[in-house]
């Protein structure tokens, strides 16, 4: 998770004005939290908002304040413990199943330690140290990865509160946009040597690194992603039970957990319905599909005559301008309409496993990506609750095939 290493630093005020930003906009997600809201951890992979809201915090404490500042004191050193993910080289840490038991401190003691480390962090930005530069790019780091942790407050925050047979709302419910079903049309790539990777202008993870050269057949790529229209057909014609269709795993996995229909789905009254951040609602057609495992993209890829592209010619196909459906937009839920970016995180074929050249940073900080590079699958393109800034064309998101809670969707390929 670092900055290449000849890429210019970011100005000091610029990362003050990002560090100010970023912090603001968590606390603003976690507003219309209850303490009890906050303390939900409903699986092993999701963590309470109250944790995140720490963790970001402790990020901060641990790699720059503590070895930059001094003079800094935290205003509770087991708060290392409490919050430590897994630095291993950090020092030791709660478990993570058991994240959820943590009823002190309470909520109004992470936001007065929140306070405290932004503060502390302020005031080092705007000191005249011969490091500010290299205090600059490590604090953009955090501003980073407290993205990334805005992201899963929301997707883990959603998987807990969907166990309420209540079907709270995150946000006030409002109608969904429409949009006149458009079929999906494949648009050609001719392939060839091409180059992927971070181009070194501006932050990157490690993991986006070193750019590098790939060979692509010709291929064709959808113009949109699945949606919600298009996977009840699925659903009508059997794809759950179409064990042809399906990886051995995925079909294993698909009759243990009892798949058949995205996460969050069911039907009533002969419609389907799903639940979301803005409570329950009946299920958009022409959105984007959301929550559903690399198995059951795959499944569908197949069962469409079709398969699902790789990162590279994701990436390649990807020329469009970042914007679209994203945090900003307060949508929180996939939408109509759409191009590359936004709405949905989208599944590809391509294990996360290292570029050619990688080499992980020495130190904890270098245990961010490295050490995941297995058994994962890589995903793109941002979704409905991504920040917009944090995206770049080589961002690299990952999670095991099973997974479903993120908001993940998918595109279709073919060959040529």
């Amino acid at each position: 998770m670092t900055r290449t290493a000849h890429t210019p630093a970011p100005a000091p005020d610029e990362i003050t004005t990002l560090f100010d930003e970023v912090r603001t906009q968590t606390e603003q997600l976690a507003a219309p939290l209850t303490p009890e809201d906050a303390m939900l951890q409903s699986m092993e992979e999701a963590s309470p908002p109250k944790w995140h809201l720490a963790h970001t915090t402790w990020f901060f404490e641990e790699f720059i304040l503590k070895p930059h500042s001094p003079g800094y004191r935290s205003p509770d050193e087991r708060f290392a413990f409490l919050f430590n993910s897994y630095y291993v080289q950090a020092g030791p840490r709660h478990a993570r199943d058991k994240r959820g038991l943590i009823s002190r401190p309470a909520l109004r003691e992470v936001m007065a330690y929140r306070d405290h480390v932004s503060e502390a962090v302020s005031d080092l930005l705007g000191a005249n140290r011969s490091d500010r530069d290299d205090l600059a790019a490590l604090v953009e780091l955090g501003c980073h990865h407290e993205m990334q942790h805005q992201e899963l407050l929301l997707t883990d925050l959603l998987h807990g509160l969907s166990h309420n047979p209540l079907l709270v709302a995150y946000r006030a419910p409002e109608p969904a946009p429409t949009v006149a079903e458009e079929p999906a049309t494949f648009l050609p790539h001719e392939g060839g040597l091409v180059e992927i990777g971070h181009d070194g202008a501006g932050f990157a993870y490690d993991c986006e690194g070193p750019r590098h050269q790939s060979y692509l057949a010709p291929y064709a790529l959808a113009d949109r992603p699945v949606t919600n229209r298009d996977w009840i057909a699925f659903i009508e014609d059997g794809g759950y039970r179409a064990q042809p269709l399906w990886l051995n795993d995925g079909w294993a996995a698909c009759r243990a957990q009892g798949w058949d229909a995205p996460l969050y789905w069911w039907q009533q009254d002969g419609e389907w319905w799903s639940y979301g951040l803005r409570g329950a609602q009946p299920v958009n057609l022409d959105a984007p599909v959301c929550h559903v495992s690399y198995y059951e993209a795959d499944a569908y890829a197949r069962w469409a005559g079709a398969r699902l592209p790789t990162e590279a010619e994701w990436e390649v196909a990807a020329h469009a301008p970042i914007e679209g459906n994203f945090l900003e937009t307060g949508a929180l839920r996939p939408l109509p309409g759409g191009g590359m970016w936004g709405n949905v995180w989208e599944w590809t074929q391509s294990p996360f496993t290292p570029y050619p050249g990688f080499r992980a940073p020495e130190g904890a900080l270098g245990e961010y990506n490295g050490k995941f590079m297995v058994n994962q699958m890589v995903l793109r393109g941002g979704s409905c609750v991504t920040p917009m800034r944090q995206m770049r064309r080589s961002y690299r998101n990952f999670f095991y095939p099973h997974h479903r809670w993120q908001m993940m969707g998918l595109r279709l390929a073919k060959d040529v």
